[in-house]
This record gives structure tokens, C-alpha cells and sequence, in this order.
């Protein structure tokens, strides 16, 4: 059980400051190991983290739904009920991670703002006196929230929303702009196209998903236009104003300036660390300029108690790398502190349009520059001989590309836009990490009908670089 302090306040061994998917995973081993554990979780909305409750699962869920609406099916009704069901699977995960952790033994969950006092001790306004929990280790993890960009009028308009308001808003909308063509305003535009939206995206960049390479760009680009999706690059959004109907994004283009009217404006340039009225200096806890808890290799902070975990320590915003973090702390707290940021390799990223984007490694571009001699293996899906899965579920869009080290015959990255890429990565980026090559998987004897027997097909047609850019 937790101790009392001279002042009436709480100890413990491990105070968890939110309630994320490293911080709960963490929480839970050092309960089972007899440890008092405290998490802190700001909002009783909030609980299992970003991902079940505002990230992944509801705007996966929604990408689900989106796809089985019928032409016949009412847009607003359909949108509505989709809503709907993934508030359910929402609500459920919810509270069963909090049943699961609140219950177990040596675990409680507090709710409400947590802020710093000192270096080992929080007050928390859980609804009543504030309490005061000290602990001999902490953990940050509050994760991440939406920036809305300072643009004239943006803040200010009551057609503006983030991704949280948007995915909680029965209320389909019949106009949707999205400021930001990375993988949030590029998954969302194609949620709600299928939904019935009608979508323009907006990007300041020449095109969308600059870190790609031009081709699997291209590819991707196409099938959301195919699909109806403006998409406005070189663009930048000057004002937005509202009217009696809705609201006017003025942008800039080619010198030009331009108008557009809607009903919805979807803010989606990113996500930045939630360390806002943590009270971080009072913790002697250093910040980075964007704000993020700064730390070492192994996730500490400039206290070296004070670990952080997930989004808030500014690294990738993913939940499978706030899980291993938790591998990390861990590591430090009952193993052999030898685990550490740089040992990952080979970290997958799925952009879920419909067919997905799946990456890992290298793209092209980057290879080319670090000095590789390369093989390149391309294909539309259509074209790509042994994929019987693509026809039978009717999705042959996309593209498939491996990059493969000339010399070593090892895989240096993917590009995966295709039916199940979400999927396929994880083979392709074990492969990588374990130093199979591209001779060993296009030789794998894989399950078939399935998607990753592409591999086989693919693989062989891998050509040097320089042949294949002659061929162009």
C-alpha cells in the first residue's frame, strides 16, 4: 500500500503522469513486482491513452465504416451511425483499461491534473483538496494534442476543428477543407470523401508526402484524386472567415490568391508534445523548443528519475514507440540498462488511406544519397504476377517498391501502397532487422491466396537502378 507523508499526502514507488500505452505497460510490470504504483490521468476520457481513445482505433474504425457505405446509403445517416459504433468500441476499451489497471494489485488510477511541485512530488485537483503524491520514480507520457495553426481567423472561426472534434461530431460535413497534406489531413481526406464529403486539402509543400519518393508519391496522389479529393499543393492559407453559411479559406497559389467556401475546416498540421501546465520547471525537467521533455538515450530527463515516454519526449508519434519505450524504462528499472533508443531499427509507418501506404527503412532518394549501389524492384499492383488476393477483393490500385543494396543483396527499404500493407511492412521490416535479403524473401514460400506471395512476383523483377532510370 502507498505511504503517508508528514503532510497527508501520498508516496509511492512509481508515479505514472498519464494514462499512454508506455506508462501503462509500465505501470502494470511494476505492479506485479510488488511495487506501489500511482497513474494520474487528467481526464476520465482519456483512459488507455491517445491511441484507443482520440487516435487510431476511432479514426481506424471510421476508415472501416467509410468503406462498406453503399451508393444508396444516406451519407449523414450512414456517417452517423458509423459515429456511433466507434464511440462504442471507444467506451469499451476505455473503461476496460481502466478496470484492468485500477483493479490489479498495488495499481490506482487518480483522475485530474497532475502539476510539479518538486522533483519527486505532483498536486493533483482530482475534484476535492488537491492532492500531493511524492514517488521515488516518475514517468511522464501525457502524449500529444492538435495544433491549430496561427493563421488569421482560423482559431477564432466556429467552423474550425481538430481531429478530436471532428471524429466526435455526428454531423457529417458537406464541405471539409484540411490544412496539412501529411499522414493526418491525408488519412482524414480519405475518410471522408468515402463518407460523402466533398474534401480539399491544402499543403504548402509542391506536393503531398514529401518524404516519399516522387513515384510511390505520384501513386498515392492519384488514387485520392481518383477518388474525388482536392488536393492543393504550393498552397498557403492566409485568412479564414466566417459567413452566414459557413466559411471562406482565402490561400495563396502562383502568385495568386484564391477563395474557397465550406463548412468545416479541419486543422491538421501535426500533433505537439502535452507538457503544458505540467509545471516541468518546477521538476528542474528540461524542455526542447518545441516543448517536448527533453531526454537522454535511455529516456531520461535532466532528473534522472524522471523518465519520459511516448509522444511527450518529441521522438515518433506512434503508439507501438511508446510501447517500446516502456521496454526501455523497464530496462532501466529491473534489467540491465542496456536498452536504448538507437536499438531500433527498421520502424515501420502505415498511412491508412484506402489501399494503405506502408513504409520502413530507406526510401530511394535517401539511398541514393548515403551512397548505395542499388537494385530496385517496382510494380504497379495490377502488374504484379502471383497476387491473386488484389482481383479477389477487387483492390489492384497502388504500388509495390523494394530498395535493395546492389553489393549485399540486403533489403534497404519499402514503399508498400497496396491491399494489406499494414500488414506486409511488418514481414518486410523484420527482414530487415534480422538481415534476410531480398534473395531469402523472394524465395519465401508463402500462404496463398495472400498478399505477401507478391513478394515472390516483385522481388524478381528487381533491376539496377541505373538501368531502371534509363528505362524512364
Amino acid at each position: 500500500m502507498d505511504t503517508q507523508t508528514a503532510t497527508g499526502g501520498m508516496h509511492v514507488d512509481i508515479l505514472v503522469i498519464g494514462f499512454g500505452a508506455g506508462g501503462k505497460a509500465v505501470a502494470a510490470a511494476m505492479g506485479r513486482l510488488g511495487k506501489r504504483v500511482v497513474i494520474v490521468e487528467r481526464s476520465d476520457r482519456m483512459y488507455g491513452g491517445t491511441c484507443p481513445n482520440v487516435g487510431c482505433i476511432p479514426s481506424k474504425g471510421l476508415v472501416h465504416h467509410s468503406r462498406k457505405r453503399r451508393p444508396s446509403d444516406p451519407p449523414q445517416e450512414w456517417y452517423e451511425r458509423s459515429v456511433d459504433k466507434v464511440q462504442a468500441v471507444r467506451e469499451t476499451m476505455r473503461s476496460g483499461s481502466f478496470a484492468a489497471l485500477d483493479g490489479a494489485d498495488n495499481i490506482s488510477v487518480i483522475t485530474g491534473p497532475a502539476t510539479f511541485v518538486d522533483a519527486h512530488t505532483v498536486r493533483v485537483d482530482s475534484g476535492g483538496d488537491p492532492l500531493t503524491i511524492s514517488a521515488e520514480t516518475i514517468l511522464i507520457n501525457t502524449g500529444s494534442e492538435p495544433i491549430i495553426p496561427d493563421l488569421p481567423g482560423l482559431r477564432e472561426s466556429a467552423h474550425t476543428t481538430d481531429s478530436t472534434g471532428l471524429i466526435e461530431n455526428p454531423t457529417l460535413p458537406g464541405r471539409l477543407a484540411i490544412i496539412g497534406g501529411g499522414y493526418l489531413g491525408i488519412e482524414f481526406a480519405s475518410i471522408y470523401r468515402q463518407f460523402g464529403s466533398q474534401v480539399t486539402v491544402f499543403e504548402m509543400a509542391p506536393r503531398i508526402l514529401l518524404r516519399e519518393d516522387d513515384d510511390v508519391a505520384a501513386a498515392a496522389e492519384a488514387i485520392l484524386t481518383g477518388e474525388g479529393i482536392e488536393i492543393v499543393a504550393g498552397a498557403r492559407v492566409t485568412e479564414v472567415r466566417d459567413t452566414d453559411t459557413g466559411a471562406t479559406v482565402t490561400y495563396e497559389r502562383d502568385g495568386r490568391q484564391h477563395t474557397l467556401e465550406v463548412d468545416t475546416i479541419l486543422a491538421a498540421p501535426g500533433r505537439a508534445p502535452a507538457t503544458r501546465g505540467l509545471g516541468l520547471d518546477a521538476a528542474g525537467v528540461r524542455t526542447t523548443e518545441r516543448g517536448a521533455a527533453e531526454v537522454d538515450q535511455y529516456l531520461r530527463t535532466s532528473q534522472p528519475h524522471i523518465y519520459a515516454l511516448g509522444d511527450v519526449n518529441g521522438g515518433q508519434q506512434f503508439t507501438y514507440i511508446s510501447y517500446d519505450d516502456s521496454r526501455i524504462v523497464l530496462d532501466q528499472l529491473v534489467g540491465e540498462g542496456r536498452r536504448a533508443v538507437p536499438d531500433r531499427v527498421a520502424v515501420p509507418h502505415t498511412l491508412f488511406m484506402t489501399p494503405p501506404l506502408a513504409t520502413v527503412g530507406l526510401t530511394e532518394r535517401d539511398a541514393r544519397a548515403a551512397g548505395h549501389r542499388l537494385r530496385i524492384a517496382s510494380r504497379p499492383v495490377a502488374e504484379i504476377a502471383g497476387m491473386p488476393r488484389a482481383p479477389a477483393v477487387e483492390e489492384t490500385r497502388g504500388l509495390m517498391k523494394f530498395v535493395i543494396d546492389a553489393d549485399t543483396d540486403q533489403i534497404l527499404g519499402a514503399a508498400l501502397l497496396s491491399i494489406d500493407a499494414q500488414e506486409l511492412i511488418n514481414t518486410v521490416a523484420l527482414a530487415i532487422r534480422h538481415g534476410i535479403t531480398a534473395t531469402d524473401l523472394r524465395d519465401g514460400i508463402y500462404s496463398h491466396p495472400s498478399s505477401t506471395e507478391a513478394f515472390n512476383g516483385l522481388l524478381a523483377t528487381a533491376v539496377p537502378a541505373e538501368e531502371r532510370l534509363a528505362g524512364d
